[in-house]
C-alpha cells in the first residue's frame, strides 16, 4: 500500500555494529506519518481536532540485522479490525530484497480521552 525508501546511519547503531532493536519502531512511526500526509491526512490536525490516534500494541519480529550504511525500505498495509487500525510493516533491505524486520502495530483512536469506534479520515484508506 505504501512505502518509505531508509538508509542507516551510524548513530543508530550499537556496540555490535547492527541497529539497535529501537531504530526499528521509529522507521516504522516515521512511514505510518508519512503515509498519512501522503493521503493528505495531517497527525498533527487530528489532534487538533481532538482526535488522537495512539499504539495499543506493537509486535516486531527481528530477522536479520541492519548495518550501518544498508539501504532498505519500509512497507505497509493497512486494514481495520473493529476500532483497531492495524499496520502491518515489514522493513526489507535493498539490493536482496531480505527481510529484516516484521510489525504487527494495532492503533486506536480516542477523541477528548475516550475510545472511539472509528475515526472517518484513517476509514477512508481502508481498501
Amino acid at each position: 500500500m505504501y512505502e518509505l525508501e531508509f538508509k542507516v546511519r551510524d548513530y543508530e547503531c550499537d556496540l555490535q555494529g547492527i541497529v539497535n532493536n529501537a531504530n526499528y519502531q521509529h522507521y516504522m512511526e516515521h512511514t505510518r506519518h508519512e503515509f498519512l500526509l501522503s493521503r493528505g491526512i495531517s497527525f498533527s490536525a487530528l489532534h487538533d481536532a481532538g482526535i488522537d490516534a495512539v499504539v495499543a500494541r506493537i509486535r516486531i519480529d527481528y530477522k536479520i540485522p541492519l548495518r550501518s550504511g544498508d539501504e532498505f525500505v519500509c512497507t505497509l498495509r493497512l486494514v481495520k479490525e473493529n476500532v483497531r487500525y492495524v499496520f502491518y510493516q515489514n522493513i526489507l533491505r535493498k539490493g536482496d530484497g531480505k527481510l529484516c524486520a516484521r510489525a504487527r502495530v494495532d492503533t486506536v483512536c480516542v477523541q477528548d480521552g475516550t475510545l472511539i469506534a472509528g475515526c472517518p479520515d484513517l476509514d477512508k484508506l481502508i481498501l
